[in-house]
């Protein structure tokens, strides 16, 4: 992160010399620099994200969660361990979106059974 400050700051400098000269060339370079430093910005911080949302979700022992979830469901008097078994999980981990579309069909089916 301090060497993309750094580079950031080095723009910065050159831009403002360009401007002062109001060398057109020398803008478009400088701002040719600046727009792939920023891409390379972009690229490190997908990457950053992809890498902890891939760490996040293997941390969590799958069995400590299913042990939690019955815990909760026999607490509350709910039959959720049935429900749970016909889901299949894929073996790379589940993407925060399909996480919260799993637990929300889930919920729905409580409700259905619940109403029912």
């Amino acid at each position: 992160m301090k060497q993309v400050t750094k580079s950031m700051g080095q723009v910065v400098k050159g831009l403002d010399k360009a401007m002062k000269s109001m060398d057109l060339q020398k803008v478009s370079a400088v701002m040719e620099k600046f727009e792939k430093q920023f891409e390379d910005l972009d690229v490190h911080t997908s990457v950053l994200e992809d890498s902890m949302g891939t760490a996040t979700t293997l941390t969590t022992p799958t069995d400590q969660v299913d042990d939690l979830i019955k815990q909760v469901a026999e607490e509350s008097g709910l039959e959720v361990m049935d429900q749970l078994a016909d889901v299949q999980v894929p073996s790379g981990g589940l993407s925060a979106s399909a996480r919260s579309q799993q637990a929300e069909d889930v919920l729905s089916r409580r409700l259905q059974a619940l109403r029912n």
